[in-house]
């Protein structure tokens, strides 16, 4: 089923619902406005001590919102009516690190040892920026944030280690350091930029060639900006090959009940 327009102005339940009844599948941009949204992992109990510290030691990419209890779907911490089967868009499943499915509800999945992660989304400072009337051109133009793989490693634990993610919107010089001010202010949702301009000292070597997302043309008299970015989890799953994994698909994230202005530390 195709997605259904949503209102900006909705409600976040509102959203979950028509996500559990399939009528939102793909990305989540734009959609409950002011509130927060999630990047998700699911990971069996054996390794959710190490990943749990691997977030801890990479707090950019991996901002910790919520963790949840060993089999249990439910996340009241981030709404009441919660559900980790069903309130994703779209779920990414991976298999000895490979990806072998992409359903729209994982309830014929769920397992009794597995943990919930919820991490910052970068759809919060994004609500953040247009607040302040800057614009993003990805959303302008309907499409979904590019990402990219850097030559940046994460600091490891256990058996999680490998590259970091960043996702790119590009301004003019005096609105790059206006997005540097405003981003500042959410640490809780990846923080200020990781790096300006001049995107093969990441190993970025083609903007128009991302990993995940869509591209998004630079002009020449704008700055790309690089924040570190919720999907490296999937690049280091992909690097640590787990017997099992579920992830959100890029850009289709768990909508809270959370409002952004909530994580806004000044």
């Amino acid at each position: 089923m195709g997605d259904a327009p949503v209102n900006r102005q909705g409600e976040a339940q509102e959203i979950r619902q028509r996500i559990r009844r399939g009528e939102i599948t793909g990305h989540t941009s734009g959609l409950a406005s002011g509130r927060v949204q999630g990047n998700v992992v699911i990971l069996p109990q054996v390794l959710a001590a190490d990943f749990l510290r691997f977030c801890q030691l990479n707090p950019k990419p991996c901002p910790l919102l919520a963790v949840g209890t060993a089999g249990d779907h439910a996340l009241p911490a981030l709404g009441a009516d919660i559900d980790m089967r069903t309130d994703v868009p779209r779920y990414r499943v991976f298999r000895g690190g490979v990806l072998v499915e992409e359903p729209t509800d994982i309830r014929h999945l769920w397992r009794a040892d597995l943990v919930s992660f919820i991490l910052g989304c970068s759809f919060s400072f994004e609500w953040a920026l247009l607040e302040d009337g800057l614009t993003l051109r990805h959303m302008a133009l309907g499409r979904n944030v590019p990402m990219y793989r850097t030559s940046i490693p994460t600091a490891p634990s256990g058996p999680f280690h490998g590259p970091l993610v960043v996702s790119m919107r590009s301004f003019r010089p005096a609105e790059a350091i206006r997005a540097v001010q405003i981003t500042s202010r959410f640490p809780g949702v990846h923080g200020a930029p990781v790096h300006i301009g001049l995107p093969e000292l990441i190993g970025v070597r083609d903007l128009a060639q991302p990993d995940w997302g869509d591209a998004v043309e630079v002009p020449a008299d704008e700055l790309p900006l690089f924040w570190a970015c919720g999907v490296t989890p999937q690049a280091v799953i992909a690097e640590v090959k787990p017997e099992f994994c579920i992830t959100h698909a890029p850009g289709s994230m768990l909508v809270t009940d959370l409002r952004n202005s909530q994580l806004a530390v000044f």
